[in-house]
């Protein structure tokens, strides 16, 4: 049963992650979480918090229906630790530190003018692209932890 739990589990985390990640979150929260001080951290808190619900409003009707036997100890230690770490990444300093320390850091500025071969069109402005490196990593970042909180959630 853990393996099917943690599979349907893991699926409802991970589609919830991409509707709260990218059609609740706000606007304001996405350019504020990354600044320094209250008003980041504050953004910050808020998107977590409606990311949060978004990833229990899909994840409790998922686990009704195919009737997962989940314990409230594994749905708050899941959810709080996917909570903590996400709001940890989208601090954006500490991505990016991180990126730096593990050797990622031109990848991390990979789409951005700050990379070497930034984009730019034929007439040598900015081109349309579909990411950056910064973007791939914190989502890689964030699946990581899902594929976490979902082992938890699942097993304890």
């Amino acid at each position: 049963m853990s393996a099917t739990a943690f599979a349907a589990v893991f699926v409802a985390l991970y589609v919830a992650h991409s509707v709260g990640d990218h059609w609740v979150q706000t606007s304001c929260q996405s350019a504020d979480k990354g600044k320094p001080g209250w008003v980041g951290r504050l953004a910050g808190a808020r998107h977590v918090a409606t990311l949060t619900a978004t990833k229990l409003a899909l994840l409790l009707p998922v686990a009704a229906l195919l009737g997962l036997n989940l314990s409230v100890l594994g749905l708050v230690a899941g959810i709080g630790v996917d909570a903590v770490t996400h709001w940890w990444a989208d601090r954006r300093s500490t991505l990016t530190w991180l990126a730096r320390v593990t050797g990622k850091a031109e990848f991390y500025s990979l789409g951005t003018a700050a990379h070497p071969a930034h984009p730019v069109s034929a007439k040598g402005g900015p081109a349309a692209h579909l990411g950056t490196g910064a973007y791939a990593l914190d989502q890689s970042f964030h699946h990581l932890w899902l594929l976490v909180a979902a082992l938890i959630i699942a097993t304890v």
